[in-house]
């Protein structure tokens, strides 16, 4: 099984980086887990099964506060839609990678940007600029 939430497959591109330590992981501790060799799933629990999605989300949330934050996996996707938008990224792209079927769903990430563009407008804007200088 392949699918997530709701029964939608997710189709999202990894950087280099990233691909480095899957194939680390599946060198090196994938097999280590493994009990089924028939199993189709990637990330394995200790068990050797799939991972309860309770318990993954428990595990992101300890890491999170040891790191200082307070959050969960709903925190990354956040955090991650809003950086790419405000680096540039289509919204329709956020859209696919979040799994959105409506746009208007992915539209919530875009108020966060802009209070961005506020920010950065009224800090570098030329009207601001002759206003400081005068």
């Amino acid at each position: 099984m392949r699918q997530g939430k709701g029964g939608k497959d997710r189709i999202v591109p990894m950087g280099m980086r990233a691909c480095s330590w899957v194939e680390k992981y599946l060198v090196e501790a994938r097999p280590w887990l493994i009990r089924n060799h028939s199993c189709q799933i990637l990330f394995l629990a200790h068990a050797g099964g799939p991972f309860n999605p309770d318990v993954l989300t428990n595990i992101v949330r300890r890491y999170m506060e040891r790191a200082g934050f307070e959050g969960s996996c709903h925190l990354l996707r956040h955090s991650m839609a809003t950086a790419m938008l405000e680096n540039g990224a289509d919204i329709r792209y956020i859209q696919m990678i979040l799994g959105h079927a409506s746009l208007n769903t992915t539209q919530v990430y875009t108020k966060v940007t802009i209070v961005k563009l506020k920010e950065v407008h009224a800090r570098t804007h030329p009207g601001r600029l002759k206003k400081d200088q005068e």
